[in-house]
């Protein structure tokens, strides 16, 4: 099978063939039909986060069953599916209680791989997924089925940005209707918090980006109010003003910035919460009298506090019912030998998401 893998960091991806062992006990092999690039894969190529070289990345995915491995009888050959980096066992106390995006058991894919090149390296599962490849596999609770008619190309968006988006504002926050939401960061994941705010029913929606084609668009996903940072000359007053001065209800930062979290829990007013999404890695500077005094909360919320098996059927139906925007989030598709491309228009912010097609 083809893939595109990261042999170095921040260097082009190799499109190359790889072979693949079947799957498991308790695993499944995905003949993948689309796979969006997300900002979290470019963190991974780029070395930002770390990780074993080398690796497939990609995981935010949809396909078909190809394969069951031993014991797997929730889905079966020919089934399309939703391919995530979620994992759930079912048994810790965070499956156990409602939370499994927060599941804390080991998979024999964690220190495994079902990957190898044609020179006997072994290659791993990036992201958990490595869905930057014509086949995959992975753990039977990474796969969530969705009708046959549901299409593929926008089926594999619920895999990572809608639900980590929608979820950050509607699951995690718990955005209550008629309150005041910031959503800083209008990529794919800031258009999918736009649109579960909008949801949720709270006013007013506020925009904050540097781009005002991405402010545009965020004004079809739902927003009420744009800002433009790089030329607002004080971003917080201005949220302050759209919001009667006293602040944000909920501010959901999805850029992988300190700086942008920092900025938003300044936004927040007396009360409010603020949720980081986006993948920051330095660390937030705050007094602690900035909580006391004010009882604001500093949170994060991991892929949307998704339940990928109740949530996803749930956004396939929205999406059916004309209520959930996914067609309008894909600026272009790309075949897996121009991964390099889309990757790039990413980088760029000339995308909100590329999808790989095979």
């Amino acid at each position: 099978m083809k893939a595109a893998v990261c042999y170095e960091f921040n260097k082009p991806l190799v499109v190359e063939e790889l072979d693949i062992d079947p799957p498991q006990r308790g695993e499944v092999k995905v003949r993948l039909a689309a796979t969006a690039v997300c900002h979290s894969d470019i963190h991974f190529i780029k070395g930002d986060l770390g990780g074993k070289l080398p690796f497939v990345a990609g995981h935010e995915a949809a396909g078909y069953i190809d394969e069951v491995g031993e014991g797997v009888t929730s889905v079966k050959p020919g089934d399309p599916v939703v391919v995530s980096l979620l994992r759930s066992c079912g048994q810790c106390v965070f499956c156990n209680t409602g939370r499994p995006n927060l599941c804390v058991a080991r998979w024999p894919l964690d220190t495994e791989s079902r990957l190898h090149n044609k020179r006997g390296e072994t290659v791993a599962h990036g992201v958990r997924t490595a869905a930057f490849a014509e086949y995959t596999v992975v753990d039977k609770s990474q796969v969530v089925q969705v009708p046959k008619e549901m299409p593929l190309d926008r089926a594999c968006l619920l895999a990572c940005g809608v639900i980590t988006g929608f979820g950050a504002v509607v699951n995690c926050a718990k955005v209550k209707p008629l309150s005041s939401v910031v959503v800083i960061g209008i990529g794919g994941v800031g258009l999918n918090a736009v649109q579960g705010a909008a949801f949720a029913g709270a006013y007013p929606i506020i925009a904050v980006d540097t781009l005002d084609s991405k402010l545009k668009a965020a004004r079809a996903f739902g927003a009420t109010h744009t800002l433009n940072v790089a030329k607002e000359k004080d971003p917080v007053k201005a949220v302050r003003q759209l919001t009667s001065g006293g602040g944000a209800d909920y501010v959901i930062v999805t850029v992988g910035n300190t700086a942008a979290v920092r900025q938003g829990f300044s936004m927040a007013g007396r009360g409010g919460t603020t949720v980081i999404v986006g993948l920051a890695t330095e660390p937030v500077s705050a007094s602690p009298m900035e909580f006391i005094d004010g009882e604001k909360i500093l949170t994060g919320s991991f892929m949307g506090s998704t339940r990928l098996s109740v949530d996803v059927p749930k956004l396939v139906a929205l999406y059916q019912a004309g209520h959930l925007k996914l067609d309008e989030l894909i600026t272009a598709r790309y075949p897996l030998d121009q991964i390099n491309k889309a990757i790039d228009s990413v980088v760029k912010g000339e995308a909100l998401r590329n999808v790989i097609v095979f």
